[in-house]
């Protein structure tokens, strides 16, 4: 009865992903109170919302008669309370409905310091406390493992990804290919955005993954703490609205594949106040918590490979923790009280990770070879870095 119940719930959240936002409250209805905050905030005609809210105190455990709930005492039996108490904080916040909003100008470098007309504003329903909010990770595939393996594969990952798009009849054989945005949250992406999905939550789609064998053995092999990976295109004279994904403890990688007239500023990304062009195999990473847009100006479709990865402020078992709670909204029976019930779902939840491609050492984590862990390249930060 109680699963019953669970199940039920989990209806009432709307976690979205590779397209909209990697987001598990976002824009889900309320299992509890909700502390509505007020915020100091003002709206110029560049649609960026510059207002700035105040995190709510967080001490009370969450009602065990509630999903969140559940999930709550769940994290709390496999993890160490005190190791993931930021992902606690985040649940609890996420509960009373919460949407973190903040200036952050003054994590760059350099420092903003206009708050009434910077961009560098972040907003995360979806909200870690404590992780660094920079707009650019600069020098990400010099300084990251993962990040200079996938930039070595540019060139495989290309050709496979263009002989594949020349051949309608293998495209055909993918699943959801050239999906548009999955939810209204996501209307700032416009009509000319689209997505083909390698890996969603954790989980590989198997058809996808054997339609690109080489892209998807790169980043399995590159170790990146990958929580999602899929193509996206952008047509030809589109933009997308400046907006936020919704999370703070994820950050977009992109690998431009195809980049029309590549070099020549026709296609370009904006996160925060700095401006720059997509450059054809050069791995980028940057924080979509922060406001940010894009723009196609050629007159041809623009072709990237896109990630999710990990924000590298996380520990190993806050990644593992944020998992699990995807694990439990995709799989509710791992919060059941029968014993065999949630041992069935661990396996099912295990398998549905593991790397489908015959040949390939398996993976248990995050759909990286290294289950998610944090490689010896992570980022640094260094002085006059932006």
């Amino acid at each position: 009865m109680v699963l019953m119940k669970l199940s039920a719930l989990t209806l009432t959240f709307h976690y979205f992903s590779c397209g909209d936002a990697f987001s598990y409250g976002s824009r889900r209805q309320n299992l509890g109170s909700t502390t509505h905050l007020r915020s100091s905030s003002s709206t110029i005609s560049d649609d960026i919302v510059r207002s700035v809210t105040n995190i709510p105190s967080t001490s009370a455990p969450l009602s065990r008669n509630t999903f969140a709930g559940q999930v709550e005492q769940a994290l709390m039996n496999r993890f160490k309370p005190s190791k993931i108490e930021r992902v606690i904080t985040s649940w609890r916040l996420a509960e009373l409905g919460y949407e973190h909003r903040e200036f952050v100008g003054d994590q760059q470098v350099p420092p903003t310091t206009d708050a009434a007309t910077s961009r560098c504003y972040q907003h995360a329903p979806s909200f870690v406390p404590g992780l660094k909010a920079s707009a650019w990770w600069d020098n990400a595939e010099n300084e990251l493992a993962w990040a200079k393996s996938l930039s070595k594969s540019f060139q495989s990952i290309r050709d496979e990804f263009t002989s594949v798009m020349s051949a309608p009849e293998k495209l055909s054989e993918g699943n959801n290919v050239w999906a548009g945005a999955l939810s209204t949250d996501a209307e700032s992406y416009g009509e000319g955005w689209k997505t083909l999905v390698l890996l969603n939550r954790g989980q590989w789609d198997e058809n996808n993954a054997k339609l690109f064998p080489a892209t998807s053995r790169a980043i399995h092999q590159s170790g990146a703490p990958v929580a999602e990976a899929f193509f996206a295109s952008m047509k030809p004279q589109t933009s997308i609205k400046p907006h936020s994904d919704f999370t703070n403890f994820v950050l977009t990688s992109h690998l431009p594949l195809v980049i029309p007239e590549n070099g020549n500023n026709k296609c370009r990304l904006s996160v925060g106040d700095e401006t720059r062009e997509w450059l054809e195999g050069k791995v980028i990473l940057f924080d979509t918590s922060i406001y940010h847009d894009a723009i196609n100006d050629s007159e041809e479709m623009r072709y990237i490979l896109m990630l999710r990865v990990w924000h590298p402020d996380l520990t190993n078992d806050e990644m593992e923790a944020l998992q699990f709670i995807y694990d439990c909204l995709e799989i509710p029976e791992l919060l059941s009280d029968d014993p065999g019930t949630v041992f069935m779902a661990e396996q099912r939840a295990k398998m549905v990770k593991e790397f489908p491609l015959i040949g390939s050492q398996a993976s248990e984590g995050f759909g990286s070879a290294k289950g998610g862990k944090k490689t010896k390249g992570k980022a640094k930060r260094k002085k006059g870095r932006k």
